[in-house]
């Protein structure tokens, strides 16, 4: 077995984009062959995204055939607990990628690559000078607030306010002060636990509805950011831990667009006002409203974020036959 990839990094978030070993996807819609994947080449993934290649927080990324008109080029994304349905800073740095390799054909100042993700057809300009891929920005699926100023009691922490949002993915949103966190002073492990607690409560206990397809009603993880939601020319900070308490050391694209899809909601942001959105790494993400949408009977947003992806490296990984350890495992 030899699997190739290419590695790139959006912001301090990696995103590993296989090119090549893995078998034939079956023909299908994009949430099909992501099914497929989950059911039985989940190996690959592990392999991949685990030790002794990856580690906790590794970020991986699948091209498969688009099902969709118009798309360029299909993508599934993988982590350390599975599958999800979309990944804003794999967009940019996939952006980069289909230029450089000539998937689309490159054109300047702006090339478009339309990317099919499973939460539907997102739309990347690529910035083009002198041949060369600079700044990527992407316009994905209508974001729409859930449900807003919701309160839930929570162990070891008490009282916690919170939204949920969908961005490509649904998140729950709270202001870290109220878990006694501070951007700056707490450790990244103080954040994880308080949001992997508010994740596990929220997912027991509030059923999520998405009006396209069930496969995209789950809760992603949890954002907890500085409680800056109002328009501001000052960044917003935030850290986003998402699937099995991995942590983003990007803004969070699609956390951006759920942020924004809130924000919009409650009058904090108008449409064209450009943010800007800081990781815990100190990573930014620049973001906006660009126009109102429906997505079934949510008002929603279609929101535009962007940011810079460079590469990494490039590597060629096998497995011995009697490496166990070799086909994946995780310590944390």
């Amino acid at each position: 077995m030899t699997l190739t990839v290419v590695d790139m990094h959006t912001g301090g978030e990696p995103l590993r984009i296989v090119t090549g070993g893995y078998p034939d996807i079956p023909k299908g819609t994009i949430l099909e062959k992501r099914a497929y994947v989950r059911d039985y080449l989940d190996h690959l993934r592990k392999i991949l995204m685990f030790e002794p290649r990856g580690h906790y927080d590794m970020y991986g990324a699948l091209l498969v055939e688009p099902d969709l008109p118009g798309a360029d080029l299909a993508v599934l994304f993988m982590h350390n607990e599975g599958y999800s349905t979309m990944c804003g800073h794999a967009i940019v740095a996939l952006g980069r990628y289909a230029v450089d390799e000539r998937l689309v054909a490159p054109r300047e100042p702006l090339t478009t690559v339309n990317i099919e993700a499973p939460c539907g057809l997102i739309s990347a300009a690529v910035e083009l000078r002198d041949g060369k891929a600079g700044a990527v920005s992407f316009e994905s699926v209508p974001a729409f607030l859930f449900a807003g100023d919701q309160r839930i009691e929570l162990p070891g922490y008490g009282p916690v306010g919170f939204d949920v949002a969908y961005g490509g993915a649904f998140y729950a949103l709270a202001e870290c002060r109220q878990f006694g966190l501070e951007f700056g002073r707490n450790r990244v492990r103080d954040f994880v636990d308080a949001a992997t607690a508010l994740t596990d409560k929220l997912k027991a206990e509030l059923p999520l509805l998405h009006p396209d397809h069930a496969d995209l009603a789950f809760l992603y993880g949890t954002i907890l950011t500085d409680g800056q939601d109002a328009f501001s020319d000052t960044p917003t900070k935030n850290i986003c831990v998402f699937a099995e308490a991995e942590v983003d050391r990007s803004p969070t694209g699609s956390g951006v667009t759920a942020r924004l899809a809130a924000m919009h909601a409650k009058g904090q942001i108008e449409i064209g006002r450009t943010r800007l959105f800081e990781s815990i790494a100190g990573s930014r993400f620049s973001g906006a409203v660009v126009r109102t949408a429906t997505a079934g009977p949510h008002d929603a947003i279609i929101a535009r974020v962007g940011g810079r992806a460079y590469y990494s490296g490039r590597a060629e990984f096998i497995v011995e036959d009697d490496d166990e350890l070799g086909r994946g495992f995780l310590l944390r």
